[in-house]
């Protein structure tokens, strides 16, 4: 209790609340814009962790994760476009409530469903940590290790149709966080003879390249506003806060389901929404009226979708084993500032997770009423076309990724990790498992060699390892159950229609060159990380072979699936997201040489005038603004930007 209470007061302090509205804020504008998400979010605010408070820091990170799913309601209810996987369920009622002129009602429904169910899935957090604080408190190492592993199995599995895929994607991300030196020995494995490598690749430029730049590089493509035309938000604002009160008992019940449902690894928001819909219309005497309007098809994804962020929590503070791809970076996060998860966060630190926990609560009440208050100019944040933000994203983006090591290595690394982005993307390979894997590496051979250093190779006959292995046996089982399954479902159906004489085409799964790239690296890495560490001692290789076996097996078992069953060859081009790489490498060469604060002004400018058409006062005054926040952040913060041969003069023309 008194860790409950100190935790309470440490979150009214002005610092505290001033970076929690901060990331608030950012996580409003991230969810409004479709497809950049959280897990993009949280890297671009990874660097600015650096030196801060632990408290303070993840209150701005929990500021960010509780909000995303409020502010991507914008463009669900507004445009009928999904801000996110987590708000796809919104669009089948809330676009047609806005038809109808009740966008109002609809968005005060969501905006306060949200509210409640990212409180209620806080208070479901503080219950389950004083639940599960004794059986944490009761892992050694070797536990924890199997939980690390059980947690990479769920994630693999369940991130799409073709489980060995996930695994794959587990396996190369594991592979890429075991560069640099090994914890065990020190000695130094798989960094090619760069300097750069020797401490292994920062997490920033691995969550900004495998997610952020390949989405920024899409929407630059498509290159088109959120929404064409003004939206009329109408009237209902009170009907829909009434509406929500009116049905709180959906409310409730969403809210424990998503909170559920976000504790396990590898589900969250992309299915809970679309359950909690079937569930409030099952549930509901009148079905008709879903698709149509039903304020209740708002109510209950919107519930749910908030609580489940706050339940993928549970798993990343209490055993290292994050929920989601924006929990893996949440974890990377706590990380950087020197925390621990697992049993540090119920016992030393667990001051911080009640932080963390009120934290997320706050954030939700004061989302819900910023977008309350705001909405009217934040709905014409959806009218600006997307190439007019292109710059500064652009800019925050290579500033985040500078943060890691300030060297140029940063840039190119930042570069060639998104060519593995747009690659696992343009083929529909699951980045979240190569992100967690990446992020879970550095702990889980930490926890395998303290296994090994404790209890010898006896620590796989403990009573909980044997528990948790049966549950990763248990994983890698039932997604081929649940297919054979299928299988059989769908051959009796086929025979019931050729019975009905009506012949049913086979399922054929799709393949691309994309594909084949993809095992060709993956099959080229493994052996050339197995040439390099095999003179290495047995401490210092035992992860990163564990980690080649899962990708090399994988990999083989994605082409005996292809060979085994009927493929379609589909084509799959990434030729123009590869030409804006190159011109990102191109342009990355200029921020470090010329100058970084030079080089901002003079892009942003340009490309605003001359790419996207503005006006040269729309073009001056963005620049002007964007150069003048980061010689404020430089001067507010001691961040140090690549100087050039230009900044020196042009900062010394300004007196810095």
């Amino acid at each position: 209790m008194t860790e409950f209470l100190d935790a309470f007061q440490h979150l009214l302090t002005f610092t505290h609340l001033a970076y929690l509205s901060l990331g608030v804020v950012v996580g409003l504008v991230i969810g409004i814009i479709p497809g950049l998400g959280g897990i993009a979010g949280m890297s671009l605010l990874l660097p600015f962790l650096y030196g801060m408070e632990p408290s303070v820091g993840l209150g701005m990170l929990m500021g960010l994760v509780a909000v995303v799913p409020t502010g991507d309601t914008f463009t669900s209810v507004l445009m009928g476009i999904p801000g996110s996987s987590a708000s796809q369920a919104t669009v089948m009622d809330g676009f047609p409530l806005a038809r109808q002129g009740m966008a109002a009602r609809a968005l005060s429904a969501a905006f306060a469903s949200s509210m409640l169910g990212g409180v209620a899935g806080a208070m479901i957090l503080s219950v389950f940590i004083v639940v599960a604080r004794p059986l944490v408190l009761s892992f050694s190492s070797a536990e924890l290790f199997m939980l690390t592993l059980l947690g990479l199995s769920v994630v693999a599995s369940l991130a799409g149709g073709n489980v060995f895929k996930g695994f794959a994607a587990c396996g190369a991300g594991l592979l890429l966080g075991t560069i640099g030196s090994a914890p065990a020995t020190g000695e130094y494995r798989l960094n090619l003879g760069i300097d750069y490598l020797f401490d292994g690749i920062p997490l920033v430029v691995v969550g900004l390249g495998i997610f952020a730049l390949p989405e920024i590089i899409d929407l630059l493509i498509k290159d088109r506003a959120i929404a064409n035309k003004p939206n009329s938000l109408g009237q209902g604002w009170s009907q829909g806060i009434k509406d929500v009160f009116k049905n709180l008992p959906l409310v409730g019940k969403c809210s424990v389901f998503g909170s559920l449902i976000g504790a396990i690894p590898g589900l969250g928001g992309s299915v809970v929404d679309w359950m909690t819909y079937s569930y409030a219309m099952q549930s509901s005497k009148d079905k008709s009226r879903f698709g149509k309007g039903e304020i209740k098809g708002v109510i209950a994804p919107e519930s749910a979708n908030n609580a489940c962020s706050c339940g993928s929590m549970i798993p990343t503070l209490l055993f290292g084993v994050p929920g989601s791809g924006t929990a893996a970076v949440f974890l990377g996060g706590m990380l950087l500032l020197g925390l621990q998860p697992g049993i540090s966060m119920v016992g030393a630190h667990l001051d911080l997770t009640y932080t963390i926990i009120w934290s997320l609560a706050l954030a939700n009440i004061l989302g819900a009423l910023l977008c309350l208050g705001l909405t009217s100019p934040v709905a014409m944040l959806t009218r600006i076309p997307f190439s007019r933000m292109a710059p500064v994203l652009l800019t925050l983006i290579l500033f985040a990724a500078y943060q890691a090591t300030r060297s140029l290595g940063d840039f190119i690394a930042l570069g060639a990790i998104a060519c593995i982005g747009v690659l696992l993307k343009g083929a529909n390979w699951p980045r979240p498992a190569f992100l967690i894997g990446f992020v879970l590496a550095p702990g889980a051979e930490n926890y395998f060699f303290q296994s090994i250093q404790f209890y010898g190779y006896g620590w796989m006959q403990r009573p909980g390892v044997i528990a948790i292995a049966s549950l990763i046996l248990l994983s890698f089982v039932a997604p081929m159950v649940r297919s054979w399954l299928q299988r059989r479902r769908d051959a009796r159906q086929a025979g019931q229609s050729a019975a009905a004489e009506v012949k049913q085409p086979a399922e054929r799964e799709a393949v691309t060159l994309l594909d084949w790239v993809i095992i060709g690296l993956m099959l080229l890495a493994s052996v050339l990380a197995v040439g390099d560490i095999w003179s290495a001692s047995e401490l210092t290789k035992a992860f990163p072979l564990m980690a080649i076996s899962i990708m090399g097996f994988s990999v083989a078992m994605v082409v005996v699936r292809y060979w085994m069953r009927s493929t379609t060859r589909m084509a799959a081009s990434i030729s123009r997201e590869l030409v804006y790489i190159l011109a990102f490498f191109a342009l990355a060469v200029l921020y470090f040489t010329v100058g970084f604060i030079s080089t901002t002004a003079v892009f942003t400018l340009f490309f605003l005038r001359f790419a996207t058409l503005a006006r040269w006062r729309l073009s001056g005054s963005v620049a002007l603004g964007l150069t003048l926040f980061l010689i404020g952040m430089g001067k507010l913060m001691s961040i140090d930007y690549p100087a050039g041969f230009v900044d020196p003069y042009l900062l010394g023309m300004l007196g810095n």
